[in-house]
C-alpha cells in the first residue's frame, strides 16, 4: 500500500509540473505536494524564506499556498510590469479572513475590491484626511506629542529607555489625537479607564490581526474544527466597531455643543472624525458612520506600528553606527541650532536625515511583503501567463536587499542616497508600495518619523546599554518587528539642557 501511495504521489507531482510548463505558467518550485502545495518550503520569517526560493528558482514564480495560486515577484522589472501595464488587473485584494473581519466584509480602504467604493474611500483619504493642507493643519499636534516624549526622556535621563514602547506610545497618541482628539498614554489622560480599555484593544488587535490564518490557504482545516482564529477575529471586529462608534458619538456631541472648541483644544481645528461628520451633513450617502469608522480604523492600524517600527530600526542602526549619528547631529546643529526645538518645517533643510530614513526603509521596510494583490483577469508578466484569481506577493525586502541592485545591501550606508532627495529610481525602492493601491499615508509617515528622529538626535546624546552592538535580528510579523526590542541610554546634550528644562 505504501508503495502504491508513493507512486501515485510521484505521478501527481510530475503531471502537475508538466502541465505548468505546457500552459506557459511561471516557473514553479518542484515539488508541489497535494493539498499543501508549496507550504512545506515556507519558514519564518516569510520574506527571507521567499527570498531564498526566488534566488534558487527565479524572480517570477508561481507558488501554491495550499489551494491558493500565488505569483511571487522579486525583481524591479517584474514589479514594474505588475504595477504599470497590469496595475488595474492587480488592483484587487484576495478574500482573506482578515479582510472579512478587520476589513468589515471587504469594504474598507485596505481590503475593498477595485471599484466605486474603493475609489470613494481613496478620494476621501487623499483629499479630506491626508492632504498636505490637512497634515499641515494638524502639525501642532505632532509637535506637541514629540515635545511630550522629549520631556519624559529629559526627566528620566541617564536611565535605560525602552525605545519600542516609547515610539509605539508616541505614534498611537499622535494618531488618536488627530483622529478623535484623545490621548491614551503618558500624562494628561482624561479618562483613565477608557485609556486602559483602549490599550487592551490595541494589544489584542496586533496580536490577532498579525497571525497568519491557515484556513485562508487550507479550507479543509475547517472540517477538523480548526477555526479558532476566525472566532477571535469575529469578537475583535465587534469590539473595534463599538470603540469606533463611541468615538464618532463623542465627536458628534462636541460638534453639537454650545462650546465651539473641538476635542483638539479649541478654535477651528477639527479632528479627522469631525471633518468627516461635517461632510456627512451635506453628503450623508458618502459619509456614513460605518464609512467614517472604517477609515479611522485603517488609519489607526496602518499608521502606528509601521512608523514606530521604522523609528526603532533607525535608532538601532544609528547606535551601531555612531559616525552617522554624529553627522546627522552636526547637520541639525548647523541648520536649526540650539535655541529652539526642531519643527516639521526644518525637515526640508536636513537632506542627510532623509538619507538615514531612506536607508532604514530600504534595509528594514515596514511591510517586507507588500499587502497582497489579486488578479481580476488573466494577464502576462515576464512573458508568462498569470491566471485570473492569482494572489500577487511582491517581496519588497528581497528587492531592497538584492546585491545585483544595491552595493553591499546589508551595510548601513545613508550616503548612497546623498544628492537624491525625493529619489524613487524605478521600482528599486518601494517602502510605501506603488501603483493604484500605494500607501496614501506616506506624507504623514515621513513627517512623523522625520520629526521624532530629528528631535531625539538634536536633544540627546545616545549610547548602547552595553559594549555589544544592538541585536538586529528580525522578528516574525507583518510589519518586520525587531526580535529584541531596542533599549538605549540617553543624556541631554550640554547645549540643550537649558532649553529642555523649560519644556
Amino acid at each position: 500500500m505504501l508503495w502504491h501511495f508513493l507512486l501515485l504521489l510521484a505521478l501527481y507531482v510530475l503531471t502537475k509540473h508538466l502541465l505548468n510548463k505546457m500552459q506557459h505558467l511561471p516557473p514553479s518550485p518542484f515539488p508541489s505536494l497535494p493539498i499543501i502545495g508549496h507550504l512545506h518550503l515556507i519558514k519564518k520569517p516569510l520574506h527571507r524564506s521567499l527570498s531564498k526560493i526566488s534566488n534558487r528558482y527565479g524572480p517570477i514564480l508561481l507558488l501554491h499556498f495550499g489551494s491558493r495560486p500565488v505569483l511571487l515577484v522579486s525583481s524591479p522589472s517584474a514589479a514594474e510590469e505588475c504595477f504599470t501595464k497590469n496595475d488595474t488587473v492587480f488592483a484587487n485584494r484576495p478574500r482573506l479572513l482578515a479582510g472579512k473581519y478587520i476589513g468589515n466584509n471587504y469594504t474598507t480602504l485596505s481590503w475593498a475590491p477595485y471599484g466605486d467604493n474603493w475609489r470613494n474611500l481613496r478620494r476621501i483619504s487623499l483629499l479630506e484626511l491626508l492632504s498636505t493642507s490637512r497634515l499641515q493643519m494638524l502639525s501642532s499636534l505632532r509637535a506637541d506629542e514629540v515635545r511630550s516624549m522629549i520631556h519624559q526622556l529629559f526627566i528620566t535621563r541617564n536611565q535605560t529607555v525602552d525605545m519600542k514602547s516609547t515610539f509605539f506610545e508616541l505614534t498611537l497618541n499622535v494618531m488618536m489625537r488627530m483622529i478623535a482628539g484623545k490621548r491614551y498614554y503618558g500624562d494628561n489622560v482624561e479618562d483613565v479607564e477608557e485609556a486602559k480599555k483602549f490599550r487592551e484593544r490595541v494589544e489584542e488587535t496586533f496580536l490577532v490581526a498579525g497571525v497568519t490564518n491557515m484556513v485562508d490557504f487550507l479550507p479543509i482545516l475547517r472540517w477538523f474544527g480548526i477555526g479558532g482564529m476566525e472566532k477571535k477575529l469575529m469578537l475583535l471586529k465587534q469590539k473595534r466597531d463599538k470603540f469606533m462608534q463611541d468615538l464618532i458619538e463623542d465627536n458628534r456631541r462636541v460638534m453639537g455643543s454650545d462650546d465651539d472648541s473641538s476635542l483638539l483644544g479649541g478654535g477651528r481645528k477639527k479632528t479627522m472624525i469631525q471633518v468627516l461628520l461635517s461632510l456627512q451633513e451635506t453628503e450623508p450617502q458618502y459619509y456614513k458612520d460605518e464609512t467614517i469608522g472604517n477609515l479611522m480604523g485603517v488609519l489607526l492600524g496602518a499608521g502606528t506600528d509601521t512608523s514606530a517600527g521604522t523609528m526603532e530600526w533607525a535608532m538601532s542602526l544609528l547606535l551601531n553606527n555612531p559616525r552617522v549619528l554624529k553627522k546627522s547631529q552636526t547637520e541639525i546643529d548647523t541648520h536649526v541650532g540650539h535655541d529652539r526645538l526642531i519643527n516639521e518645517g526644518d525637515l526640508a533643510k536636513l537632506p542627510y536625515l532623509h538619507c538615514i530614513i531612506n536607508e532604514t526603509l530600504r534595509m528594514y521596510p515596514a511591510g517586507p511583503l507588500l499587502v497582497p494583490h489579486e488578479s481580476s483577469k488573466e494577464c502576462v508578466v515576464g512573458n508568462f501567463r498569470v491566471p485570473r484569481g492569482t494572489m500577487l506577493l511582491v517581496n519588497m525586502w528581497a528587492i531592497h536587499n538584492d546585491p545585483k541592485i544595491w552595493e553591499e545591501p546589508r551595510e548601513f550606508k545613508p550616503e548612497r542616497f546623498e544628492g537624491l532627495e525625493g529619489w524613487k529610481d524605478g521600482f528599486k525602492l518601494m517602502a510605501f508600495g506603488t501603483g493604484r493601491r500605494s500607501c496614501p499615508g506616506e506624507g504623514l509617515a515621513t513627517r512623523m518619523v522625520g520629526l521624532a528622529l530629528a528631535s531625539l538626535i538634536q536633544c540627546f546624546e545616545w549610547e548602547r546599554v552595553s559594549e555589544e552592538i544592538v541585536d538586529m535580528t528580525e522578528g516574525n510579523g507583518l510589519t518586520l518587528p525587531k526580535a529584541q526590542p531596542l533599549q538605549a541610554k540617553c543624556r541631554p546634550r550640554s547645549t540643550m539642557v537649558n532649553l529642555l528644562s523649560q519644556i
